[in-house]
């Protein structure tokens, strides 16, 4: 994803078959690290209770992993330029394997957050290298398909991970929930050492590109307050779901299967944007926004049961399913010359975006209680509607002006 220069595609001759094992590999990998980083979501009430801390506080295990993951999308790039890119995914997807591995063995909240800061690193610098190899892996008719497959492994962890994880947690307890995805990092990174060939460092992405197509794309820098905007406020209030729905009367043992209900949703949600990207990219963006602040508008409203819960879950999902691959398609649109510089500021955004979401929700529930995460959150989703907006007008302004200039 922030690879530069001109890709050099998978070398002639090479078995297709060979090459999606590969492409499935690095999709398992990623799908382990974004479930390993949202997991906490729907754990948040069981940790915080076994390690005596608030749930505002235990929203820490998604702010600093959100935070880490931000800084270290173009760090790691940069620094491991000149390495083998399977050995780089490799050393990453273990290195999360392990983290996990000790969360469930941690005995105090400081070492939780010792191995989410690790897995911080690992996500921000395995998504951004597995997000642009598909072409290294494939022949190059079937590099789109591949690249939506490992993006594929992003969006089925937000909407279907962090739901099984909590389900899981539910039945045999949140240690034995961190303890699985810790095993599935292990069996990720067998996978990358057995089914990927090796691939060779090429040109990466310099410093110097990433304020260059932020200045130089006004698309880029509206993509950026949109991302900014939707992610803060889904995950400002997606990350205290248990307790909202607890403190609403949902019984906490149907949580797990109402998150559930909410991935199943999310892949819809995906399938219908991508139906409409195509065409309609702008009202696409358009519509998330207003479908998730109807949503966190309604939950707050409305006295739920499970029923209802179910009910507004299944909108929150559609909508929310529908943004990792509207939004990347809006980056990419916007500077198709730089797309890998444009994709790792996305990266990044997304990733501090979520962070930030968790912090100032963990605040939020600490100082004014659960239902203050919902409106707050519904402000900031709705406030994307004005950028969008603003920009199209700047736009159309600028359009204009350049044809008033030629006559």
């Amino acid at each position: 994803m922030t690879t530069t220069g001109t890709p050099v595609p998978a070398a002639p001759g090479r078995s297709p078959v060979r090459g999606w094992l590969a492409v499935l590999a690095v999709t398992l990998g990623i799908f382990s690290l974004m479930t390993s980083e949202l997991l906490p979501v729907g754990l948040l009430t069981p940790v915080g209770t076994a390690l005596d801390v608030s749930e505002g506080t235990a929203g820490l295990m998604v702010t600093v992993p959100g935070l880490v993951a931000a800084v270290s999308a173009p760090l790691v790039t940069v620094a491991t330029g000149h390495l083998d890119r399977r050995a780089v995914l490799a050393v990453l997807i273990g290195l999360v394997g392990a983290a996990n591995l000790v969360s469930a063995f941690a005995t105090g909240f400081a070492l939780v957050l010792a191995a989410r800061f690790l897995i911080g690193v690992s996500v921000g610098g395995f998504w951004s290298i597995a997000g642009g190899i598909a072409l290294r892996l494939v022949p190059e008719k079937h590099v789109p398909r591949a690249t939506a497959v490992v993006f594929g492994g992003v969006e089925t962890a937000s909407v279907l991970g962090v739901p099984t994880g909590t389900v899981l947690g539910d039945l045999s307890g949140w240690r034995t929930a961190f303890a699985a995805v810790g095993v599935l990092g292990l069996v990720s990174l067998a996978c990358v050492l057995l089914l990927m060939p090796k691939v060779p460092a090429r040109e990466t992405i310099a410093f110097a590109d990433l304020p260059r197509v932020w200045k130089g794309n006004a698309g880029v820098r509206t993509g950026v307050a949109v991302t900014f905007l939707v992610i803060t406020g889904h995950f400002l209030a997606y990350t205290f779901v248990r307790p909202v729905l607890q403190d609403d009367g949902v019984d906490g043992g149907v949580i797990g299967a109402l998150l559930l209900v909410f991935g199943v949703a999310g892949v819809c949600g995906n399938f219908v944007a991508g139906a409409l990207i195509g065409r309609r990219l702008r009202q696409t963006v358009l519509g998330i926004s207003v479908v998730l602040t109807t949503a966190l508008v309604l939950v707050a409203l409305i006295d739920t049961g499970a029923f209802t819960a179910g009910a507004l879950l299944v909108l929150w999902g559609l909508g929310y399913g529908a943004v990792p691959v509207t939004f990347q398609t809006w980056f990419l649109e916007a500077a198709p010359d730089a797309t890998e510089a444009a994709s790792s500021l996305y990266v990044s955004t997304f990733n501090l975006s979520i962070a930030l979401g968790a912090l100032l929700g963990g605040f939020t529930v600490d100082g004014v209680g659960t239902a203050g995460v919902l409106w707050l959150g519904a402000g900031l989703t709705a406030s994307a509607l004005f950028v969008v907006g603003g920009a199209r007008r700047t736009a159309a302004a600028a359009a204009a002006a350049a044809a008033a200039a030629t006559k």
